[in-house]
């Protein structure tokens, strides 16, 4: 018995670990060249177009996660290179990348 509920709780726990990894290479691949690492903006296309440092905690408490999903799925109205990803990332993918992008704040 106690066997099968550490494989329950395995299999249960997996899936968020897989998650994580998942979330980091969406990032790397989709943010990442315009925001950085660390949401900081201080690449050279985020310097160009003046992006936002997502770390600092003044945007991260006046951007709501609705707001943060709506930017992702349908593309930014302040900056037209920020393009739609609804099309491209699954709504789970686009609701880790908001958890992600809560994870950025500066300490």
């Amino acid at each position: 018995m106690m066997k099968r509920l550490v494989v329950v709780l395995s299999l249960c726990l997996a899936p968020s670990a897989f998650a994580a990894e998942d979330v980091t290479e969406v990032w790397k691949a989709k943010c990442k060249s315009c925001h950085g690492d660390d949401g900081k903006a201080k690449t050279k296309m985020g310097q160009k177009e003046s992006i936002v440092d997502m770390s600092q905690a003044a945007w991260q408490t006046s951007v709501s996660d609705a707001e943060i999903r709506q930017v992702i799925s349908d593309g930014s109205t302040r900056n037209t290179k920020m393009k739609a990803y609804k099309e491209k990332l699954t709504a789970a993918q686009i609701d880790s990348l908001v958890g992600y992008v809560r994870t950025l704040k500066a300490k």
